[in-house]
């Protein structure tokens, strides 16, 4: 593996925890939001990761190159939690239905910390590694002197 592509990998870790944390905070942030623009209470959202894919052959690596990129992680998709709304009874609220149920999103806070976490240290093992990347670079710089 080249110098240059572990540097790609991990600055594709970086950019996919850093997506991912701001789906997170964007999750927190609307705990309560019972009215969106598409209609109905807001509805929790996950990112979905997935692999580059390596090449063997240098014309594989090649095409892949002009195409997919380098090998690392990416975002394949958003995708929006099934898990039903958590009906809460206020027969104050403003969106309130007949029976004075509201339906508050599914985003459950608790979880979305811990989610938070996980992708906070996931960041954090991609810095380590970019870190270790840039020393061992450098230890290989100084063997020329």
């Amino acid at each position: 593996m080249s110098f240059l592509k572990s540097l790609d990998i991990s600055a594709s870790g970086l950019t996919a925890q850093k997506f991912r944390m701001d789906i997170i905070s964007q999750n927190i942030a609307n705990a309560q939001t019972t009215r969106t623009e598409e209609g109905g209470p807001y509805r929790r959202k996950a990112v979905v990761l997935a692999s580059r894919e390596t090449r063997e052959t240098f014309k594989d690596a090649l095409d892949g190159a002009v195409k997919a990129g380098p090998a690392g992680v990416r975002v394949k998709t958003i995708a929006e939690d099934p898990s039903p709304f958590v009906p809460v009874y206020d027969p104050s609220h403003p969106d309130a239905d007949s029976d004075g149920y509201v339906m508050l999103p599914n985003v459950n806070t608790a979880q979305e910390i811990i989610d938070m976490l996980a992708a906070s240290r996931a960041y954090e093992s991609n810095v380590t590694a970019l870190n270790s990347i840039k020393a061992m670079a450098l230890k290989a710089l100084e063997i020329g002197k």
